[in-house]
């Protein structure tokens, strides 16, 4: 879903005159409406499928929110979606979703900006679309949860940098790692962080996943099997390393307090077998600050067992945390999450659901996110939402090209990544 009329995606800004126009917002507590579905955050959520409802699926469960809005290209979605928040909401004895909020179509994005029915918007679609739907979302003045990635390319995520500027201090723009918020690692984090390894020397991350299954969808035109199985296509997602991966390697940026300066690596499309032009194997040796080395690895092909997890060792100790089972400290001072080892069905989904670790990640993201609507204290996470982001392009470029890249020579890229696809063609 993006502006291109007479034009293929990508190739203008958002200039929508209705957004441009409305005011900022921001929901103070004393504007507290009364009843429990009048007090509640009006949620609208761009891009209808998987991600998209688990995450509405979430807040409607997790926090006060009432989703209130839908938008997205595909009528089979909307409709899919509505069903579902209806029937998820009815319980709550929210009404069912006007039909004047459902908005379907290449300008879906600008409508549902532009709604006065909407508080925030929760930013669900193929990541290539994600700049251009948070700048219009930011210029509408509506409050932002951003799926990561936040960007494909470098412009893009220069993009959102400029977009989170633009709301500083007036919107809350959260972006969703939501490892960030898991209390295991927030725990395990803060113990690192306050020395508990001494000086780091070097780490070890990965993320091993299966292949992720999609539809054949075999009516569709080649352009809409491409959209709708975007997760399998470098230009719309950014490849495995920067759309998926990225989740680890926000942990060790996290973990590190910075990002990579340097990177060298390698990867192919060696196993896999879908209609797409992702890698299915990533291996890069990232250097971050301090000459800390950090060797990361990934797959995304057949039926193997998922495993993603980061390391570090360091003068006083050594840490492994899983997303599902194991986390622990060893050393001066040892520490264990007591998850226990992992149970049957403790895997992960494609969906971005988890077991384990995880276990409130997302609903204590949600939670703050919300919370900081409600409260007026803002939060901002733009440009540390890029940085990862770039962190990942600055890995897939090592491997694309098989060279040692440099962070600002990174940032010099000019390239903008188009899958071509005309949206009206697709209406």
């Amino acid at each position: 879903m993006t502006d291109n009329i007479n034009h293929k995606i990508g190739r203008r800004e958002f200039l929508g005159s209705a957004a441009a126009a409305a005011g900022l917002m921001i929901i103070k507590p004393e504007l507290v409406r009364g009843t429990s579905a009048n007090s509640a955050v009006r949620l609208g959520i761009l891009g209808c499928g998987g991600r998209g409802t688990a995450v509405g699926t979430g807040f409607i469960d997790n926090t006060n929110t009432r989703v209130v809005a839908l938008a997205d290209l595909f009528a089979d979605q909307l409709a899919t979606a509505q069903k579902s928040f209806d029937e998820h909401q009815k319980a709550k004895g929210y009404a069912a979703i006007d039909s004047s909020q459902l908005f379907k179509g290449p300008k879906a994005y600008e409508q549902l900006a532009a709604s006065p029915q909407v508080d925030a918007i929760l930013i669900a679609t193929p990541p290539y679309f994600h700049p251009h739907h948070l700048e219009a979302v930011v210029a509408a003045g509506k409050h932002v949860y951003c799926e990561k990635p936040v960007a494909v390319d470098v412009p893009g995520a220069r993009r959102v940098v400029r977009a989170g500027e633009k709301a500083q201090g007036k919107l809350s723009l959260a972006v969703g790692f939501q490892i960030r918020k898991a209390p295991p690692y927030v725990e395990l984090v803060r113990r690192i962080q306050g020395g508990a390894l001494g000086t780091i020397g070097c780490g070890l991350a990965y993320y091993y996943c299966p292949h992720i299954d999609r539809p054949d969808w075999p009516n569709a035109s080649p352009d809409e099997k491409r959209l709708r199985n975007w997760v399998w296509y470098q230009k719309l997602s950014g490849d495995i390393i920067v759309e998926q991966n990225v989740h680890v390697i926000d942990i060790c940026n996290w973990i590190l307090q910075g990002h990579p300066v340097k990177a060298v690596g390698a990867g192919s499309r060696k196993l896999r077998q879908d209609a797409g032009d992702c890698y299915d194997n990533f291996n890069v040796v990232f250097t971050y600050p301090h000459d800390v080395q950090l060797s990361f690895g990934s797959t995304q092909f057949n039926k193997h067992e998922f495993d993603a997890a980061v390391r570090f060792f360091g003068t006083r100790g050594s840490t492994e945390a899983h997303y599902d089972h194991r986390m622990s400290i060893s050393g001066e001072e040892p520490w264990d999450a007591g998850l226990g080892p992992a149970k049957e069905g403790d895997q992960f989904s494609a969906a971005g659901t988890f077991k384990g670790a995880l276990d409130q990640a997302d609903a204590e993201k949600q939670k703050s996110f919300i919370e900081s609507i409600t409260s007026g204290n803002l939060i901002n996470e733009a440009a540390p939402g890029a940085d990862s982001a770039l962190s990942g392009m600055l890995g897939r470029t090592a491997a694309y090209t098989g060279k040692p890249i440099t962070w600002e020579e990174q940032l010099k890229s000019q390239e903008v990544w188009d899958p071509k696809i005309d949206l009206n063609k697709l209406a």
